[in-house]
């Protein structure tokens, strides 16, 4: 065994909450292709709106330190690991796989928005600037819409109307998750194929990766763990595998541009990623658990903007 059970189940008692939200469009319009920069960067601007006073002069603002859209979009880590060297917020993950451009007045759009940490408590924040973009419009057409619904991970209303049921407020852990995913597969054969749903965008030795293999994704993976728990300030050292690598049977992959607007940079950006999946002979069952967790966590870098979304299967 390449690690103690027992290490691994303490780094996974991250907490976070799932909420799918379904936003009713109100007139016949276009969105973008890729819908999380545009929900997030939207989500940035009616937080802004509502919360800064200073004139957005973040780096000269003498209540940066309390400031809420740090609090809920930059959460800053308890103790932040030497390797982190961006500003990004490991503090939330948005999931959105509908790729359709055009809709007709009264189309639902999904969105998963999955809050980590001490940013569960910011669940209203979320809410309301989710709220007001509907009412502004987002992307280049200005879509408008209304919150229809707001479901936890059993398909529980937490949103009725203009009513929040906070007890159907769902907190779990990483190991919660892993625990019910277990069970979904022990009556099958051992997962063997991880497919990304979404780009992931990987560094291995230092050089990025476009193709996929479990030598660049376990140390990825296990550093986006380790920077939970050091958002999380649970005391745990980085997991680290030094066991074998199963067999490739198969893999195909190809690299997938994501355009987003940068509102601070003002300019539209091109963010990359590979897409694809890896087909093993066999993984490794010390690992399973870690890559279970995964699919919640996402994995590699631009997590915030829905990269590093996959599926763990067998084939």
């Amino acid at each position: 065994m390449s690690w103690d059970l027992e290490l691994l189940k303490r780094a996974l008692q991250i907490r976070y909450v799932k909420l799918r939200f379904g936003l009713r469009i109100a007139e016949d319009t276009r969105l973008p292709v890729n819908k999380v920069s545009a929900i997030r960067g939207g989500i940035g601007e009616m937080l802004l709106r509502a919360n800064c006073i200073r004139d957005r002069q973040c780096k000269s603002c003498d209540f940066e330190s309390e400031c809420i859209v740090r609090r809920t979009l930059y959460s800053r880590f308890e103790e932040k690991p030497d390797f982190v060297t961006s500003g990004d917020s490991v503090g939330y993950v948005l999931e959105c796989e509908n790729y359709n451009e055009d809709f007709q007045e009264g189309d639902i759009l999904e969105f998963h928005l999955i809050l980590f940490g001490k940013t569960i408590v910011y669940f209203s924040q979320f809410l309301q600037a989710v709220h007001q973009l509907g009412l502004a419009g987002v992307g280049k057409a200005h879509a408008r819409y209304t919150v229809a619904s707001v479901r936890n991970t059993v398909g529980k209303d937490i949103l009725r109307g203009s009513e929040v049921f906070m007890e159907r407020y769902q907190v779990l852990t990483l190991w919660d998750y892993v625990t019910y995913r277990q069970k979904g597969l022990t009556a099958r054969r051992p997962p063997d194929l991880i497919r990304f749903q979404t780009p992931v965008t990987l560094k291995y030795q230092g050089k990025m990766q476009q193709s996929l293999s479990l030598e660049a994704m376990i140390p990825a993976l296990c550093r986006r763990i380790y920077m939970l728990d050091c958002f999380e300030g649970i005391d745990c050292e980085q997991l680290r595998w030094d066991g074998d690598w199963p067999l490739v049977l198969q893999e195909y992959s190809r690299p997938v541009p994501v355009c987003r607007y940068s509102s601070t940079q003002d300019q539209k950006m091109s963010l990359w990623g590979t897409k694809g999946a890896l087909h093993l002979e066999e993984i490794p069952e010390e690992l399973i658990p870690l890559l279970l967790a995964g699919e919640v966590t996402h994995m590699g870098k631009n997590t915030s903007f829905g990269f590093g979304r996959y599926r763990l299967s067998a084939t």
